[in-house]
């Protein structure tokens, strides 16, 4: 077994890791949920097109999409504490400039602050399995609603703060610029606690390396993010609009997408607690995928009066899924490098998935008219969630080997199985 401690940064306390890890997450979604609701006010204002007003929210994705896979040699040679500090540093500059009158300034500031949520979403799970091994479940619980909690209010508060409290539409998205701060002053402790890795500790993470992107494990980790994220996004962009063919008033319609974030919150935080208990997360992935096919097959053919029932199946779904794809980077890795490489992977894939989604849903809508062929589209993407969630629940790690040296078996069983990653 490889030695997990020589390499290990020892925090100046465990209470500002963990209030660091909170405070990170928090930022992870908020810069991309407020700016939804504000499009149009934004569109007006600085006088872009529908075209450039939904680059808006797909920059950030292609950034999280270009840089993940790099991320975790950076965490790897200058310190993951450093570089993560970085990110927040960029993501506070990104948030003010963004924030700014014009154009120019909103596309370079959103890319900025795309490439440094990139960096924090990547390095935050290594994070996790390097400081809390025996607690990935509930740490990644912690993360998860914390990040999915602070999106949903940033998307609630966006037009208030706009409208009513007249910060206009630079004021609503700068504001968050105040909370990255905050995120910044959080962080500080952990930068001298920072530990360089002594020679001896490099070489043995070089024989204990692994290149994710050859393992058939690490793929299905990768699609597993890769389907949910298309699927929550398709949901956040279209789900009014696929409503509102049910014949809901585009009002109510407007509720139904926040109760379908809402619930998701408890289940972001649990899932991820039990999952860390099971040995496999196989039955977790059946759930997941009956409630996105009842979710979807109930808004294809239910009655409008069980509207209610589709949408909260499709939350829970959705937050199960989500919950899922946060764990495997942890429980599918053997180490923080391996989980900081598999997390760069996965969202690197994930977020193409997540940017290339809505767009190709709503073309598929204009072709046919209808909201009927996107929606079976999403039908089939839950049963493909399920194929790969059935590999990636399985209990081994990236590297077969070292997973066939922790459960004790022996050279016959390492090499019969190695095929199989």
């Amino acid at each position: 077994m490889p030695n997990k401690q020589n390499n290990k940064a020892v925090p100046s306390s465990i209470g500002l890791i963990i209030l660091g890890i909170i405070v990170i997450a928090a930022n992870l979604r908020t810069p991309l949920t407020s700016v939804s609701p504000l499009v149009s006010l934004i569109r007006d204002d600085i006088h872009i097109s529908n075209t450039l007003a939904g680059l808006i929210t797909t920059v950030p994705l292609l950034a999280f999409a270009l840089l993940s896979p790099l991320v975790p040699k950076l965490g790897q040679r200058y310190g993951v504490e450093r570089i993560i500090m970085i990110a927040l540093l960029s993501l506070t500059v990104g948030i003010v400039i963004r924030s700014l009158s014009g154009a120019a300034n909103l596309f370079i500031g959103t890319a900025i602050l795309g490439f440094a949520i990139a960096v924090c979403n990547v390095l935050l799970p290594s994070i996790i399995k390097r400081d809390f091994p025996n607690k990935i479940g509930a740490m990644t619980g912690v993360y998860s609603i914390s990040m999915s909690l602070c999106g949903a209010i940033a998307s609630g508060i966006s037009v208030p703060l706009a409208a009513n409290a007249g910060l206009k539409w630079q004021g609503a998205l700068g504001i968050w610029g105040v909370l990255s701060f905050v995120s910044v002053l959080c962080w500080l402790p952990q930068l001298r606690s920072q530990t360089k890795q002594t020679t001896t500790a490099s070489q043995q993470m070089a024989s204990n390396d692994v290149n994710v992107w050859k393992s058939l494990i690490a793929w299905q980790v990768t699609l597993f993010m890769g389907i949910q994220s298309m699927v929550f996004y398709v949901l956040i962009a279209w789900l009014p609009e696929i409503l509102k063919q049910q014949g809901i008033h585009p009002n109510q319609s407007g509720w139904y997408l926040s109760i379908m974030q809402l619930v998701m919150l408890p289940f972001v935080f649990i899932v991820p607690v039990i999952a860390g208990r099971m040995s496999s997360q196989r039955l977790l992935v059946v759930i997941t995928t009956i409630l996105l096919l009842m979710g979807t097959i109930g808004l294809l053919y239910g009655s409008s009066n069980m509207i209610l029932l589709w949408i909260i199946m499709l939350g829970i779904g959705g937050g199960f899924a989500f919950s899922l794809s946060m764990m495997f980077f942890g429980l599918r890795t053997e180490n923080a490098h391996q989980a900081a490489k598999l997390s760069g992977m996965a969202q690197s894939i994930g977020y193409l998935f997540a940017a290339v989604g809505p767009a190709l849903i709503g073309y598929l809508h204009d072709a046919t008219n209808s909201w009927n062929l996107p929606l079976f589209i999403l039908l089939g993407a839950a049963v493909l969630l399920f194929l790969v969630g059935i590999g990636a629940a399985r209990n081994r790690f990236v590297d077969s080997k070292i997973v066939a040296s922790c459960h004790g078996k022996d050279d016959k069983y390492v090499w019969q199985n190695y095929g199989d990653h």
